[in-house]
């Protein structure tokens, strides 16, 4: 996989934290459950892919012997996943307690890159450098949606998440078609 479409992936992978962020960005969080919020969903974003690997690499050693298709069934299912989740936004704003709640909230939008992790372990990827861009992009990522979110609108966030789960798609069907 190029380091391009490791970028790619990484933006689509981003966009429900970013599409999140923006909502719980008009909450006025503190700055410190800020901080907090983008960090361990970065940190979840460099972890799970990393554990997804180890069990996709079990698989393609032991189960699948076409990588590619279990790649882009993984990417689609991803990329519908998230356009059907679109509609539950605008439902789940709700005000930072604590600092588990921020820890949920990390957990929760790095699930998709658990199964990415799955794909990238099938093809023997480098995985600490995509956990690495993965984690990045996704820190930057839920900091600007969480600084901006006074000034945006939750469509905005549907609007992201849509692009994300275009992306996804596209991958998949590259997969599908390779």
């Amino acid at each position: 996989m190029k380091f391009l479409e490791l970028i790619i992936i990484a933006i689509g992978l981003s966009m429900d934290a970013f599409s999140l962020a923006i909502i719980y960005g008009t909450l006025n969080l503190s700055n410190r459950i800020k901080n907090f919020l983008s960090l361990t969903v970065g940190i979840f974003h460099f972890v799970m892919p990393i554990i997804g690997s180890l069990i996709g690499n079990f698989v393609v050693n032991n189960i699948i012997s076409n990588p590619d298709t279990l790649v882009a069934i993984i990417f689609a299912i991803l990329s519908i996943e998230m356009l059907l989740n679109i509609k539950d936004l605008d439902n789940v704003k709700k005000s930072f307690k604590s600092f588990l709640d921020a820890f949920l909230f990390g957990f929760s939008v790095s699930i998709d890159s658990f199964s990415v992790g799955i794909a990238l372990g099938t093809h023997k990827q480098n995985i600490i450098l995509a956990g690495m861009i993965f984690s990045l992009a996704s820190f930057i990522f839920t900091f600007l949606g969480l600084h901006i979110g006074n000034f945006l609108t939750s469509k905005f966030g549907k609007i992201a998440n849509i692009i994300g789960s275009i992306l996804l798609f596209i991958l998949a069907l590259s997969y599908f078609f390779e």
